[in-house]
C-alpha cells in the first residue's frame, strides 16, 4: 500500500490501457473502498454499473456522442463544441477502449448526490491506484439517455448517471501535469 500522500500524487488519468480484463472481485474490492466516501446525511445515495462487455461500450460510446451532438446545437459552450471535431469520428470511442467501464449513479431525489457520488468516485479512482490500476474520469460518456441502455445496465430511473470512470491497467503512467498554487482568498482567524 502506498503513502496517501504518494497515493495522491501517483494517480493520473489514464487513457491508454493493456489489453487485459480487470478481474471482477478486484473490481468489487474497488468498489467496496469507494463505498467508504463521505455522503451528506450518510445518506450513500450511489449506485454503480460495471461494463466489461465491448460492444456493449461501443453502443454506449455511440449513444453519449449522439447526445452530446444534439445538445451542442442548443448549448452555447465553447468547451463543448471543442470536441465536435473527435464526437463527429465514428471510429472515435468515448471510453478509449479500455476494458472496463463503470458508471457511478446517484438517487435522483438526494440533493447532496452529485457532492457525494464524485467522493465516492475520488475514493474508487485512489484505490484503483494503489492496486496499480489506471482510471479516469470520462465527462464525455456520460449522456445517456436511452433508457433501453440504462436498463441493459440495471440503472433504476430513480438514479442518473453523476461519474463516469474507464479502468484498466496502464500501459504507462502520463507524466505529472503541473499544478497551479493553491488559490486561498483569505484566512481568517
Amino acid at each position: 500500500m502506498a503513502d496517501f500522500r504518494e497515493l495522491m500524487k501517483m494517480r493520473r488519468a489514464v487513457r491508454d490501457y493493456e489489453d487485459r480484463e480487470v478481474p471482477v472481485s478486484l473490481i468489487r474490492e474497488i468498489i467496496i473502498d469507494a463505498c467508504e466516501a463521505p455522503s451528506g446525511g450518510n445518506r450513500q445515495p450511489w449506485g454503480f454499473a460495471v461494463v466489461t462487455d465491448r460492444e456493449l461500450m461501443k453502443r454506449l460510446s455511440d449513444e453519449s456522442k449522439r447526445n452530446l451532438l444534439e445538445d451542442m446545437k442548443t448549448i452555447r459552450s465553447p468547451i463543448l463544441r471543442m470536441y465536435r471535431p473527435v464526437l463527429s469520428k465514428a471510429e472515435f470511442n468515448v471510453y478509449y477502449n479500455a476494458p472496463c467501464l463503470v458508471f457511478i449513479t446517484g438517487l435522483t431525489g438526494v440533493h447532496s448526490a452529485p457532492a457525494d457520488c464524485s467522493l465516492a468516485a475520488a475514493y474508487f479512482m485512489l484505490s484503483a491506484a494503489d492496486r496499480g490500476l489506471g482510471t479516469c474520469w470520462i465527462g464525455l460518456g456520460s449522456h445517456i439517455k436511452d433508457r433501453s441502455l440504462l436498463d441493459e445496465m440495471g440503472i433504476p430511473e430513480n438514479h442518473r448517471i453523476i461519474s463516469t470512470l474507464i479502468l484498466g491497467y496502464p500501459r504507462t503512467l502520463p507524466a505529472k501535469p503541473p499544478r497551479n498554487a493553491p488559490k486561498i482568498f483569505r484566512i481568517i482567524g
